[in-house]
Parts: structure tokens; C-alpha cells; sequence
């Protein structure tokens, strides 16, 4: 019987000049930086996919680099989110479902849908955005992460829409971006993006530590009892979750340490 849900911790993206010599060998090919880097985690998140669309080739191309059990995530494109009326993005977004990310498979993570600091929560609005959000593509299950950047979601009712909807709220440990830790899906996704390059693995042994607790957690089918809620007041069924973990942004340079380090924390 299974207890606890799959922990995979990873980087955002793989092509990173700092990384050469760094994480990856120096000897080792531009061209074999996703094979050699989805052996040594479990999971990439991928945002180029925010800026422009891939052909159907270039996702079955990634998906012939990495290992069974590996999986991406994408960023949805800006097109989708970066709107005024979020409803009505039904055209873009069915242009990016169907750009060939079925051509994954088994190897497609969540789906990262992003907000501009900027946008505010319009319930109405961000439903009918909720609505759109198919459950497959060409058969291929979808899981939608909603990552928001303007402190009016930090409300009860944005996590409770985001439950009813069945999408994660991601988890950010950001110094602007707000934190909500609620747990709103069958799965979590954070992005731990406070990592430091002076720092070996980016975040400090102690700080992993407790994210490791955190993570396990969360995949036991618990809420960490130190991470702010948009509401405290609900109580989620324990069941097993999938967690995905990011080291992203500061202390970029150390983040596939970051991740290596959480793996072996949670093994």
C-alpha cells in the first residue's frame, strides 16, 4: 500500500552557461546537456514553452533524451494568461494544448500557468479561465499548476476556487511574491526561489533540512504546519501527493546542487 506520494525536486531549464564546469562536465556536448542533466534529477521545468510555441518533433525529442520516470513541466504560454479577460483565452490556449506537448507522455508534468504581478483576482473571471482547463490532451492526463503574483489571491476564496477546479496553487518562497501554501490538488508544486550562489546548494544544509520535512509531508498527505494559508480553516483529506520542487531563480547557479541535495534528503 502505497503511504506517500513521488518527491521529485529539479532546476528550471538546462541550458545555463554557469552550469558548465559547474554541474555539468567539461567535456560534455551542448547538444547532451538534457541527457545528462534528467540523470541526475527527476524533473526540469521548462519555460521556454512561456515565450514561444515548440514544434510536435522538439517535445518528442526531449522525451526521447530522459529516462523512464522523468517528467517536465511547462510554462503555459503568456498568451493564455497575459490578458485582461482571462475567460476569454480559450483560442490561445487551445493553440498551445495543441502544439504537440501530448508528445511527452509520460514524461509531461504539471502544466504551469503564470500571472503577471499585476493581475488582481476577478473571481468571475479567473473561474471562467478555471473552466477552460481541460483534464487530458490526445489522451495524455493534464495537471494545472496556478502560479499568482498579486497579493489580492491571498483570499480564501481564490484557494477554494482553485479546489473546486482541482489545480495546485504553487507554493512560492519568494521575497515578493505572496506564499500560500494550501493544498488544492492531488499533487504539489513550489519554487523555492531564495537560494543564494554563494552557498553550495544554493539554499543553507539547515534550510534544506526543514524542506525535506516539508516535502515529505506534503507527499504523506499533510499540510507543513509553518507555511502560510490563503484559509486556515480547511481541513484537506490526507492522501498520498506527488510533489514537485523547484530551485529557481536566486542562486541559480547552485540550484542543481539545491536539488540534488533535497533528493538525497527525501530518498
Amino acid at each position: 500500500m502505497t503511504i506517500a506520494g513521488t518527491i521529485r525536486a529539479g532546476i528550471g531549464g538546462w541550458t545555463y552557461q554557469p552550469w558548465e564546469g559547474t554541474f555539468y562536465p567539461d567535456e560534455l556536448p551542448k547538444k547532451r546537456q538534457l541527457e545528462y542533466a534528467s540523470r541526475q534529477l527527476p524533473t526540469i521545468e521548462v519555460n521556454g514553452t512561456y515565450y514561444g510555441t515548440q514544434k510536435p518533433a522538439v517535445f518528442a525529442k526531449w522525451a526521447n533524451e530522459v529516462p523512464d520516470g522523468f517528467v517536465f513541466s511547462l510554462k503555459g504560454n503568456r498568451f493564455v494568461t497575459n490578458r485582461k479577460v482571462l475567460s476569454e483565452a480559450e483560442e490561445s490556449l487551445a493553440r498551445f494544448l495543441g502544439s504537440g506537448i501530448s508528445e511527452l507522455g509520460d514524461r509531461l508534468g504539471p502544466l504551469v500557468w503564470q500571472f503577471a504581478p499585476t493581475k488582481k483576482l476577478d473571481p468571475e473571471d479567473f473561474e471562467g479561465f478555471l473552466k477552460l482547463l481541460p483534464e487530458k490532451q490526445d489522451g495524455v492526463r493534464l495537471r494545472h499548476v496556478l502560479e499568482v503574483r498579486h497579493a489580492s489571491f491571498v483570499v480564501p476564496e481564490f484557494a477554494a476556487l482553485a479546489r473546486k477546479y482541482g489545480a495546485a496553487i504553487c507554493y512560492a518562497h519568494h521575497f515578493t511574491y505572496p506564499e500560500m501554501a494550501d493544498v488544492t490538488a492531488d499533487f504539489v508544486y513550489a519554487r523555492l526561489q531564495r537560494g543564494e550562489d554563494s552557498i553550495p546548494t544554493a539554499y543553507a544544509p539547515a534550510d534544506l533540512d526543514a524542506w525535506a520535512d516539508r516535502t515529505r509531508t506534503w507527499a504523506a498527505g499533510g499540510m507543513p504546519g509553518d507555511l502560510p494559508l490563503a484559509d486556515e480553516t480547511v481541513k484537506i483529506e490526507k492522501l498520498p501527493r506527488d510533489v514537485f520542487v523547484y530551485f529557481i531563480h536566486e542562486g541559480k547557479v547552485r540550484a542543481p546542487q539545491a536539488a540534488q541535495a533535497l533528493m538525497e534528503r527525501v530518498k
